[in-house]
């Protein structure tokens, strides 16, 4: 799924903070690092970024023809 753009539970924009949190992680820092550095406090949006599954790239080999809401036409 693609990263929500607010928490779920309080509403704070969290969304454009998604790409640098998944860079800094990837290179070997800490979660809990990155977040703290990033002023990101609370533990619902904390959590929001330790759960989250980025498996939209893998859904879209699954579209089974669909595109952009059209059926394909053989």
């Amino acid at each position: 799924m693609m990263f929500p753009v607010r928490c779920f539970t309080c509403g704070k924009v969290i969304g454009h903070l998604w790409e640098e949190y998944k860079r800094r992680v990837a290179a070997g820092e800490e979660p809990k690092r990155v977040l703290d550095s990033m002023n990101v406090t609370r533990i619902c949006c904390r959590r929001i970024f330790i759960s989250h599954v980025d498996y939209i790239d893998e859904l879209i080999s699954y579209s089974g023809g669909v595109l952009l809401g059209e059926e394909y036409k053989r």
